[in-house]
């Protein structure tokens, strides 16, 4: 297996840091810690630059908070500057590690992303009798960081890039608990080794991609899986072969233990997909695409408090037009067009904005 060196010129090149400063802004321009950072933008960039360059760098204090909707996690957020510094480890490791993934890994990927991987959930179940749907139990916080580790050093030798990667990684802050025990393990195992990355940094995300890498490839080449798919911590083998599903669950699990986690044991079913999956938001039958009862539930609720806020003068008109196209153009990936009718009807907004929805 080749391994990539010489990476870290390239991550502390000027142009890269600003191309990363630009992308870690994209959609928040104007919050006041990009204001400020953008005000002396050139002397905060060649600070980033130095701090790397001398390997002087050390992240600051994570954000946290936490969502309720759609489950309740807790996400933290990077201070800015440590954000630029995320996007520009990853514009330059990321093409080292995309071409080995596999075709059917979704999530984090340019070109990818939830309405691709939920056309080919919808082929592979139309096309087949059974599916196997599984969710690894508490994913981000059960990340193993020595084994993460690990698997980064598998393509990268570059020694500052693994550097940087690993003042990362041993920054993330506390996560939700996890006492999973594998076997050789004693008492204290699960709190002796470090786990848990933070939900919210990009590289988060991509290190998740990275760690079940290897995972996918058994799937795909060891179990001879044609038709298998994962978003994240969700995957879905798909065979009519209801035997062979029973028999890849095992292995599955047997696998995982390689990675310190665990499927979870409620969530992760074999059933018909002649009785309708769920995947993304959406419910998939034999039929149609419906949107689950759950997701339109939440969505109803934000339009109500969006069309308040817009009474109120809190938001202005671009504000509703923009909320609303983008949540019916995810709508218009399921058979949903009498449901985007009835959702006009009962929108209480003037008819010239109604009228740009049609």
């Amino acid at each position: 297996m080749k391994r990539h060196d010489n990476l870290w010129s390239q991550v502390t090149e000027f142009e890269n840091i600003l191309t990363a400063a630009r992308q870690a802004q994209k959609g928040k321009r104007f919050r006041e810690n990009v204001l400020e950072f953008n005000y002396n933008l050139e002397q905060e960039l060649a600070q980033i630059k130095y701090e790397l360059e001398t390997q002087t760098y050390q992240p600051g204090d994570y954000h946290t908070f936490l969502i309720v909707e759609p489950k309740r996690r807790m996400i933290s957020a990077a201070p800015y500057r440590d954000r630029v510094i995320h996007h520009a480890l990853c514009n330059i490791i990321t093409p080292v590690f995309e071409r080995t993934f596999i075709h059917d890994s979704y999530a984090n990927r340019v070109g990818f992303g939830t309405h691709r991987a939920l056309r080919r959930f919808t082929k592979f179940a139309r096309s087949s009798r059974y599916v196997l749907q599984c969710d690894i139990a508490k994913y981000f916080p059960s990340i193993d960081h020595e084994i993460l580790k690990s698997l980064l050093r598998r393509k990268l030798k570059c020694k500052e890039t693994l550097w940087l990667s690993d003042i990362i990684i041993n920054n993330s802050n506390e996560q939700e608990a996890v006492f999973n025990h594998f076997p050789g393990d004693d008492l204290f195992t699960p709190l002796q080794r470090r786990h848990g990355l933070p939900i919210g940094n990009l590289t988060s995300q991509f290190f998740a991609n990275i760690y079940l890498n290897g995972f996918d490839h058994f799937v795909k080449e060891d179990l001879h899986a044609k038709k298998y798919i994962r978003y994240v911590d969700d995957f879905a083998l798909f065979a009519d072969d209801w035997e062979f599903l029973v028999d890849a669950r095992k292995a599955i699990e047997n696998y995982l233990v390689k990675l310190r986690l665990k499927i979870h044991p409620v969530k992760s079913q074999l059933f018909a997909t002649s009785k309708g999956a769920n995947f993304l938001g959406f419910r998939v039958l034999p039929n149609r695409i419906r949107v689950r009862t759950e997701n339109l539930r939440r969505a109803r609720r934000r339009l109500r408090q969006m069309q308040k806020d817009y009474a109120d003068g809190k938001i202005g008109e671009k504000e509703i037009i923009q909320s609303i196209q983008s949540w019916f153009a995810h709508l218009e990936h399921g058979d949903t067009w009498q449901l985007r009718q009835q959702i006009l009807a009962t929108l209480v907004l003037p008819e010239n904005l109604k009228h740009r929805f049609c």
